[in-house]
């Protein structure tokens, strides 16, 4: 039994050694990990490249050697051309942008609209594709003026909608030199909503007594568990109004060729309808718009973001499900109101 009692030894002592180096390990991802955290990275694709490469894919695939080849001759000539006046081509900068209630990407919109403000100049162009719903009014109007400054640092700036641009999402929009819509992209949606339960006769049936402490006439308005009066429902209809007001003058600020009182009812339009009301300039694909403009210029694309955590990403796939209920709605009943 000797030998059982040796192994027992050696095995502890492996063991020992091997948590040892684990505890190692993990101490110094964590240490690279706090170094690292906040930085996140910036991602720059040249989107002219990424064409050129689809086209001779695609070319090797479906013509003959001779076709192929003359395609070949082509792009290099193209490209010499290209590379003589590179100093003197525009350059066009992609940002996309995809929305949620909470406008999580905002944070990415921020780090990539600074980067790209070093290098931009008037004869530049950023072009944003925005896909919003919607969402909170602080957030969405924090989101409104990242696009701000690059219309205030005199960079043409063009936004397009393929698929949603409503409330929150066209606030965002409207302060475009250009709104270019997909033909039955939706557009709109000025206008604001609250909504909440109130459990109070609830609670009040089963003698369960809700007591809540204010400073202040206005700190409170409607709640959940209490009893609403007829005063906290005008003060908050009050602020519902009053929130209104401020996205219309906002609009009308940034879209002075747009009717706002005419358009400003909640309601969204869909492409063509959205162009023949002023809410948008021309009824038009992103991809069609790259694509023009990768012809006259040198395009890329241009995304920040960091490393996401397990419940974050969590966080997001739950948000993009409610997002996705909420346009499902908005499809369905497109004369409501939402934001």
């Amino acid at each position: 039994m000797e030998w059982i009692a040796e192994f027992g030894m050696f095995a502890a002592k492996a063991l020992t050694v091997l948590l040892a180096v684990v505890f190692v390990l993990l101490l110094i991802a964590s240490q690279k990990g706090r170094q690292r955290k906040g930085e996140g990275a910036l991602t720059v694709t040249r989107l002219n490249d990424q064409l050129a490469r689809m086209t001779e894919r695609l070319g090797q695939a479906v013509l003959d050697k001779p076709a192929f080849k003359a395609l070949q001759k082509t792009r290099k000539q193209e490209q010499k051309a290209r590379a003589k006046h590179s100093a003197e081509r525009d350059k066009v900068f992609v940002l996309n942008f995809h929305g949620d209630i909470k406008a999580s990407a905002l944070e990415n919109l921020r780090h990539e609209v600074t980067a790209v403000l070093e290098l931009a100049t008037p004869q530049d162009e950023v072009v944003v594709k925005l896909e919003s719903g919607g969402g909170m009014v602080h957030a969405y109007g924090l989101a409104a003026a990242q696009l701000t400054r690059v219309r205030e640092a005199g960079v043409p700036l063009t936004v397009c909608v393929d698929k949603v641009a409503a409330s929150g999402g066209y606030m965002m929009a409207c302060i475009a030199d250009r709104i270019l819509v997909a033909p039955f992209a939706m557009l709109g949606s000025i206008g604001v909503v609250a909504q909440l339960p109130n459990f109070h006769r609830v609670l009040k049936k089963h003698d369960v007594d809700y007591e809540m402490l204010t400073a202040g006439e206005y700190k409170r308005t409607l709640t959940v568990f209490g009893e609403n009066t007829e005063k906290g429902r005008e003060k908050f209809q009050e602020d519902l109004e009053n929130i209104h007001y401020l996205f219309k003058r906002f609009v009308s600020r940034y879209r002075s060729v747009l009717d706002v009182d005419a358009v400003a009812t909640g309601e969204v339009w869909f492409g063509t309808e959205a162009l023949e009301r002023g809410l948008a300039d021309e009824v038009n694909t992103s991809d069609d718009y790259i694509n023009r403009r990768i012809r006259q210029a040198d395009v890329f694309e241009v995304h920040f973001a960091r490393p996401k955590r397990l419940q974050d990403r969590l966080s997001s796939s739950m948000s993009a499900a409610l997002d996705r209920l909420v346009l499902t709605w908005v499809s369905r009943f497109h004369n409501q109101r939402f934001w």
